[in-house]
C-alpha cells in the first residue's frame, strides 16, 4: 500500500462529532483573530471546539464557546479568557453567503477543525450544516458498521 501524504498543517483542535450530528454542506476556511497567549496555547494542542458554534453580530461572524485554555507561562496580566468570543476573518462575500444561509434556510455554522496552515497562521474550517434527526444518526451508524463488516469480509476472503 502507498503511504498517505502527510498534511502540511498542524491540527490544534478537531470537532469529530460534527459529521455525526450534522449534515455538512459547504465548507469555508476562515482566519481567526487571536491574542499572543491564545496562539501559544493552541500550539500545545489543548483547545476544544466540540461544543462551539459560529454566530453573526453586526455583519461579522464570531466563534462562540470555543475553549482555548490559558497559557501558563504568560502570567496573569498577559493571559486571555478561555471561552471568550473570537472574531472570524472572512471576505464580505463569504459573510453575506453564510448569513443568508443561516437566516433563510435555517442552517448552522459549525467549526470542524482548528489548525495552523503552512505559513503558521491559525485557521478555522467552518461548515454550513443542518442538524440530523435521531433516525438519521441511526442510519449513519448502520452504514458505517456495514462498511466495516464488508471490509473485514473482503480481507478474510483474500
Amino acid at each position: 500500500m502507498a503511504a498517505k501524504a502527510e498534511p502540511r498543517y498542524k491540527i490544534a483542535a478537531q470537532n469529530r462529532k460534527a459529521r455525526f450530528n450534522y449534515e455538512i454542506g459547504e465548507v469555508f476556511e476562515a482566519g481567526i483573530a487571536l491574542t499572543g497567549s491564545e496562539v501559544k496555547s493552541l500550539r500545545t494542542g489543548k483547545a476544544t471546539i466540540a461544543e462551539s458554534y459560529a454566530d453573526a453580530h453586526d455583519g461579522e461572524i464570531w466563534l462562540i464557546n470555543a475553549n482555548i485554555p490559558e497559557y501558563k507561562q504568560a502570567g496573569p496580566y498577559y493571559n486571555h479568557e478561555p471561552k471568550r468570543q473570537r472574531k472570524l476573518l472572512l471576505h464580505k462575500r463569504q459573510i453575506n453567503k453564510l448569513l443568508g444561509a443561516v437566516e433563510r434556510e435555517g442552517m448552522t455554522l459549525i467549526p470542524l477543525k482548528l489548525y495552523f496552515n503552512e505559513r503558521g497562521r491559525a485557521k478555522l474550517e467552518i461548515a454550513l450544516a443542518r442538524g440530523k434527526k435521531l433516525h438519521d444518526k441511526r442510519e449513519t451508524a448502520k452504514k458505517r458498521d456495514w462498511q466495516r463488516q464488508k471490509s473485514r469480509l473482503m480481507r478474510q476472503k483474500g
